[in-house]
């Protein structure tokens, strides 16, 4: 057994008896000042071991994510219709895929970006293969003429009231004329407007009628409108719901159409012919129309990792546009690139990374007005953005655990004057290179060594300072005692 006076002989820190200390103010107050010295900056060290500490490099994109890249939007246009607002991609490697409906949703807005109603469900235009071409130049005019000042007026007065609004310069509606012209004649000699008086075929020139044209937001040409008397009126905001026809333009084929329409309403002429929704079979060729001429179109697409385009374009492969008529100007809610973060993740995101972030959606909340009218017609809007990849990993828990791939982009824009169709294009170009930023947490010895330094330290200056004060001051007791003397 080693005795207890062995064992005090190692002792490091030896005991003054207290009857020989003695205290002093100079004492107290660095005593004072020590303590909160070590309690700062013990703060301070804290801090900087509780903060996050990264570094920063430039790599090659290693692609963890594969070779397609998600491309997020929410877009509204107050002058593109519904109807024909095609969503299309295109890359370096010749991909090009038009009128993407899969994942792209389409709601009918008016100018002040409100919505109008549900979803526009129009889908992708059939493919028209006749347009009337084994029909015979008829010289007659089967269809009324209808302008502005008569078109209420007709609408009311048939249950069903097919109006062709077309252009005299337009090559799909001088195909469609002797058809359309001779369907008119034909429907009109089974049901007489007179006698029997159900429907009737009308056409709308809009090259005369720019103002009825653009009540009913005709933006192709030609288009086939079916009104019907009665049924068409909405009660919100007395908005009329009507369908379109994208069927095939032969004589044959509008015809049998036009049956088709009235053969649930009463013959008599004097009875307020409602259609019969309820019985009404489901007509591919038949679609609704547009109530507003805007469209918030929202979705996503994948494309690859290669320099490319997403357009959003007026597209039909049997409508012809005026390029004055086109307004592509857009608000842009939505345009981001990757995979879509939880608000739980980004408020994760921005805990650990305070200062990444912010640039992953430049376009979000702008606006690319065309006034329309004026000398800015025909303008296509261009988006030139540069994609860099940063990828966000911490080491803490002694292993890599990757917490997030952000893509963030520079935007570019410009407005182009054009004599073709003004289209939206948002070119994309993202980069070979990866912004990599690690995290590296402090180790707490690390910690707790500059814990004890400080501690140690403070109390060691302390006591310097200390004996250096209280043996000046005794100094200069001595001299005033010897001046005394």
């Amino acid at each position: 057994m080693i005795s207890s006076s062995k064992l005090k002989s190692v002792d490091f820190y030896r005991k003054i008896p207290r009857d020989l200390t003695e205290a002093s103010l100079s004492g107290a107050g660095l005593s004072i000042f020590a303590a909160l010295a070590m309690v700062f900056l013990f703060g301070m060290e804290l801090s900087s071991y509780l903060a996050v500490n990264t570094t920063t490099s430039v790599i090659v994109d290693r692609s963890s994510d594969g070779e397609f890249l998600r491309i997020d939007f929410n877009l509204s246009f107050p002058a593109l219709s519904c109807e024909f607002a095609s969503v299309d991609v295109s890359d370096v490697l010749g991909t090009n895929r038009l009128n993407i409906t899969k994942t792209v949703r389409k709601f009918s807005i008016d100018r002040n970006l409100v919505p109008t109603g549900s979803e526009f469900h129009a889908g992708p235009i059939p493919t028209v293969n006749k347009h009337g071409d084994d029909v015979e130049e008829y010289h007659g005019d089967g269809s009324v003429a209808l302008s502005s000042r008569n078109f209420d007026s007709y609408s009311h007065q048939y249950p069903v009231l097919v109006v062709n609004f077309y252009a005299p310069w337009c090559y799909w509606s001088n195909r469609l004329k002797p058809s359309w012209e001779k369907a008119a004649q034909i429907i009109r000699e089974r049901y007489d407007p007179e006698m029997d008086g159900r429907i009737l075929l009308g056409k709308v020139d809009c090259t005369e009628e720019v103002e009825l044209c653009k009540r009913h937001h005709i933006q192709g040409y030609p288009s086939i409108r079916i009104f019907h008397k009665g049924s068409d009126m909405k009660e919100n905001q007395g908005h009329h719901d009507h369908d379109s026809y994208y069927g095939e333009r032969d004589t044959e084929s509008l015809v049998a159409a036009m049956e088709t329409y009235v053969a649930n309403i009463p013959k008599e002429a004097h009875v307020l012919a409602l259609e019969d929704k309820s019985n009404k079979t489901v007509d591919p060729a038949k679609r609704p129309a547009p109530m507003t001429g805007g469209c918030r179109i929202e979705g996503f697409v994948r494309v690859k990792k290669v320099p490319g385009s997403v357009v959003i374009s007026a597209r039909s492969g049997s409508h012809s546009f005026d390029p004055s008529q086109i307004n592509v100007s857009h608000y842009v809610t939505t345009f981001s690139f990757g995979k879509r973060l939880s608000s739980k993740m980004f408020n994760e995101l921005k805990r650990l990374f305070p200062y990444v972030g912010g640039h992953h959606d430049r376009l979000a909340g702008q606006s690319y007005i065309v006034k329309h009218g004026d000398v800015n017609a025909n303008v296509t809007i261009e988006h030139y953005l540069q994609i860099v990849k940063t990828e966000l990993v911490t080491l803490r828990y002694a292993k890599e655990l990757k917490v997030l791939e952000e893509y963030e982009y520079t935007a570019h824009s410009s407005l182009v004057h054009s004599f073709y169709v003004p289209v939206v294009k948002f070119h994309f170009e993202p980069s070979p290179m990866q912004v990599l930023v690690t995290e590296l947490p402090k180790s707490f010895s690390h910690f707790i060594t500059n814990v004890c330094a400080i501690i140690g330290g403070v109390f060691t200056v302390a006591g310097i300072l200390d004996s250096i004060l209280h043996n000046t001051l005794r100094l200069v007791k001595k001299v005033e005692l010897g001046k005394d003397i």
